[in-house]
């Protein structure tokens, strides 16, 4: 049996799905490279892949090379990656995003028969996997900001997970300290069975929404316990606003904890 194969259409094809791939890896890896640079390595992706379909080469021959060889060429020259482990996550993020696109375009074939339709449908399959990759990526980032700490009061101590944000630079203007930000349902269990003991006073804040006060108490000790080994913290006598609402709309913490009292 014989197929007909267009190697200019071959050649578009190719060209087309290596640059967005390695756009996709562009955009998750940060790869200080110029998209010219890319669509460079795209082509000549493309090219020897057409070139490996002409040679008369055997199957155990041609297989690692498609599958590891050009890709190779691929990374080194679009995005610049040589070697160590960010040449691993570069090709594992090639293949994986090659397994999520293709896998978008099986879903859409029935729709997609022609070739106008196909390139059509790839640009913004590109735009959603980089979409998915860069929430991915968010997820991860504020999984790993994710601490436990333990509040101590002059009575008890309570413990609940908090949000290392360094977007958070609240301080206090009487004394410089920073202030971090527990949930309004938290501050209220604390303040019920301890007010006498925490004294709550109040202190101007400005944010993008506007400018308001804040109440605010000192706690005995705060313990910051850091995701993997990052550490532990003891805190002596930290400042801790109340927040009007809720800070975690799923209660995945309740408290954004301010980074500068690690250091202060």
């Amino acid at each position: 049996m014989y197929y007909e194969l267009y190697i200019d259409v071959l050649f578009l094809i190719n060209f087309m799905m290596d640059s967005l791939l390695l756009l996709a890896v562009k955009r998750v890896l940060g790869c200080p490279v110029r998209n010219s640079r890319v669509f460079l390595g795209g082509a000549l992706g493309a090219a020897l892949t057409c070139a490996l379909v002409w040679l008369p080469l055997p199957s155990a021959v041609k297989i690692p090379i498609y599958y590891a060889g050009i890709s190779s060429v691929m990374l080194r020259i679009g995005l610049q990656v040589r070697k160590g482990r960010e040449f691993v996550r570069a090709f594992g993020l090639l293949y994986v995003s090659a397994f999520l696109m293709g896998g978008m375009l099986m879903i859409l074939k029935p729709w997609v028969r022609t070739g106008s339709l196909f390139f059509a449908a790839a640009v913004p399959i590109y735009y959603l996997l980089c979409g998915a990759w860069q929430y991915l990526a968010r997820l991860r980032n504020e999984k790993e900001r994710l601490c436990e700490v333990v509040l101590h009061t002059g009575l008890e101590k309570y413990r609940m997970h908090a949000l290392l944000d360094t977007g958070n630079a609240l301080t206090d203007p009487v004394s410089g300290e920073p202030v971090s930000v527990i949930d309004p349902a938290c501050a209220q269990k604390i303040l019920e069975k301890e007010r006498e003991q925490t004294g709550v006073r109040y202190i101007p804040y400005r944010t993008v929404g506007g400018e308001g006060v804040m109440p605010v108490f000192r706690a005995e000790q705060m313990e910051v316990f850091l995701s993997g080994k990052k550490g532990e913290f003891r805190i002596q006598r930290p400042i801790i606003g109340i927040c009007e609402g809720s800070i975690s709309g799923q209660e995945e913490y309740q408290m954004i904890l301010n980074p500068d009292v690690l250091t202060y």
